[in-house]
């Protein structure tokens, strides 16, 4: 019997770490913070370790195993530190869930009424599809080049995914904003499936255009202006962008595409005057939806002084204020802070409710796993081979940077507030499902840029070889 000695493209790929073990004690650890937090919040409440706590536990467990174990099969060259971020802050959003969802039972109690569903449930299912989604990804996209083909396909589909709500038939308001899908029981979100769509399309199509987009023609004020013709994809985005805000009157997701572009633009090209023009327009359509659209006035003037509107348009400011000023440094503790009392806290202000029980020294924590999550890819970024890889990679990573840096900063009253929902935090399946697809398409390029490359062997390996069979 004889035997095939290894290749040595073969000994090489063996002596390449993956860090998968260090990916999976990371799990672990996880989960474990996840479940400490929410026994906590059973002890506190007097409800204990009721079987909502076990189905949890198990369900998020389970699903968290069935992702390391997929990229240790199918990316096993992955970055390590992505997933267990992800699955970090994808429970302590299922934690403050449960733990409203205990303060709603106390109140029902309490009132007489009804008891409510609790919606951890509901999340918990969602969170399901998005892991199922994420192992689809990674099982079938097996190269991410793959993508560059549907570029303008990417693009159209996106397009239309964003005036989707405007439908009459089909279309919800939700909060004054138009940004819902209804059909039947199921509502969808179909902005955070365009978000990926059209960075991809960004992607596809700046690899194409980047050298005309990087030719300079003249200088004004020492900056440096590209050709006229060549200024049309900036004025498209700008136009799309105030489009999506007068007509669906969403300020968050007008912000969040138009950001996207000017930055893989300046990504692609090197070249700061888009960001000087891609300023310029913004603050001009900023003015322009200001004095125009009465909805976009009220959120400025509501985020100005909030406390003059505390009984109307600025309630929700005003009482996730008073709640973060309740956490204050440390926190009033999980499950002895009042988190129901912040209108919409399991969606646009959960990042409230979490400050109240975590205080702002949780929030620094929190913030610093989406940076480090918008870290690690961008760092997939600058090791891509390809340069469609290198701008996708680097479009994702924005448009989750972008959203935490919105929602965060309309809760805590730096920006005037916006719909956008809290990456893997907030309740809602259209977000979690998009963030994850995310994470998955990153760490499909991550594989693909830390793999090593085979290595032919020479004719004096191969000759050994066969010497060795014969």
């Amino acid at each position: 019997m004889t035997t095939e000695a290894p290749t040595q493209a073969s000994t090489r790929d063996r002596k390449k770490p993956t860090r998968r073990w260090v990916e999976l004690l990371l799990l672990i650890l996880a989960w474990g913070i996840g479940l400490l937090g929410t026994m906590q919040i059973g002890w506190v409440s007097g409800e204990g370790m009721t079987t909502r706590y076990w189905v949890t536990a198990g369900v998020v467990g389970g699903l968290a195993l069935a992702a390391h174990i997929t990229i240790r099969i199918f990316a096993r060259y992955a970055d390590p530190i992505m997933l267990p971020v992800a699955t970090l802050l994808t429970m302590l959003g299922l934690l403050m869930i449960y733990r409203i969802d205990v303060a709603s039972a106390r109140r029902a109690v309490l009132s007489d009424s009804p008891m409510p569903t609790p919606d951890v449930y509901s999340q918990l299912t969602w969170f399901s599809i998005a892991i199922i989604l994420f192992i689809a990804v990674l099982v079938l996209l097996q190269d991410h080049r793959r993508l560059a083909r549907y570029t303008y396909t990417s693009g159209l589909i996106g397009l239309v995914l964003l005036v989707l709500p405007l439908v009459p038939a089909i279309g919800t308001t939700v909060n004054g904003a138009t940004l819902w899908i209804r059909v039947g029981d199921l509502s969808f979100q179909p902005a955070e499936a365009a978000k990926i769509l059209l960075t991809i399309f960004f992607a596809g199509y700046l690899v194409a255009k980047r050298d005309s987009l990087a030719v300079v023609r003249t200088k004004f004020l020492g900056i440096e202006l590209p050709r006229l013709k060549d200024l049309g994809p900036l004025v498209i985005a700008w136009l799309v962008s105030l489009a999506v805000l007068v007509f669906e009157r969403d300020l968050g997701t007008s912000l969040l595409f138009f950001g996207l572009f000017v930055a893989m633009l300046y990504i692609a090209t090197q070249r700061r005057s888009w960001i000087i023009l891609g300023a310029l327009l913004f603050f001009a359509g900023a003015a322009l939806a200001y004095y125009n659209f009465a909805h976009v006035r009220s959120r400025v003037t509501v985020w100005l002084d909030p406390w003059a509107y505390a009984d109307t348009g600025g309630y929700q400011i005003v009482q996730a204020i008073f709640g973060l000023a309740n956490g204050g440094v440390l926190g009033a503790g999980l499950g002895q802070g009042f988190p129901n009392l912040v209108p919409f806290a399991k969606t646009d202000f959960i990042v409230a409710a979490l400050g109240e029980e975590i205080g702002i020294t949780g929030l620094f924590a929190l913030v610093l796993l989406y940076a480090i999550l918008v870290e690690r890819g961008l760092r997939t970024s600058v090791a891509a081979r390809d340069s469609f890889g290198q701008l996708l990679a680097a479009g994702l990573s924005i448009v989750l940077a972008l959203q935490v840096f919105v929602i965060i900063g309309g809760v805590t009253g730096l920006i005037p507030l916006t719909g956008l929902t809290t990456p893997f935090l907030s309740y809602g399946g259209s977000s979690l499902v998009a963030n994850w697809v995310i994470v998955a398409i990153l760490l499909r390029i991550s594989d693909r840029s830390r793999r090593p490359a085979p290595v032919a062997p020479s004719p004096d390996d191969a000759m050994t070889q066969i010497v060795r069979a014969v």
